[in-house]
């Protein structure tokens, strides 16, 4: 595994450590209420304090979670496990610039041999990212099986 990876000159993408993790919550907590203004993500069924306490407790022994840091700022991160793409988010202050698609290209080297990850089917623009970039849609949901009871999408990237 790469131990850093740049795809601009001015993001670095590196491992996360333990102390990280509340920035990333942060990260996430701005992410999906910008998201949530624009309605491309249902509410949030759960407290920003609940949020924080999740992301604090992630094991990443059994995770893994690579940062995007720009001018020594946490502007974004991806969460993966073996095979699945469990968040990629950026900050809305960052977003546009081409933050998301190196994270993206980060988790398709680490990732070779493809991997899945689900989006809700209001995320037009999460939707739109992940098509430019080569993944396909293998199957919907009614959203019955997800929290936030909203009509999801697995998509997936068959690999290299």
């Amino acid at each position: 595994m790469p131990s850093s990876h740049t795809s601009r000159s001015d993001v670095l993408l590196v491992p996360a450590s333990v102390d990280e993790l509340p920035d990333v919550a942060e990260v996430y907590l701005e992410a999906r209420a910008a998201a949530e203004a624009l309605g491309a993500f249902p509410p949030g069924v759960h407290s920003p304090h609940e949020v924080r306490e999740w992301v604090r407790s992630w094991d990443l022994s059994t995770r893994e979670v690579w940062i995007a840091l720009l001018d020594d700022q946490l502007v974004g991160f991806v969460n993966l496990t073996t095979t699945w793409l469990d968040g990629l988010y950026v900050a809305p202050s960052a977003q546009g610039a081409g933050i998301g698609s190196a994270l993206l290209d980060l988790v398709k080297g680490l990732r070779p041999g493809g991997f899945g990850l689900w989006v809700f089917e209001c995320n037009t623009p999460a939707r739109e990212f992940y098509a430019r970039h080569g993944l396909v849609e293998v199957a919907r949901t009614d959203g019955r099986d997800n929290e936030e009871r909203s009509p999801d999408i697995h998509l997936a990237w068959p690999g290299s």
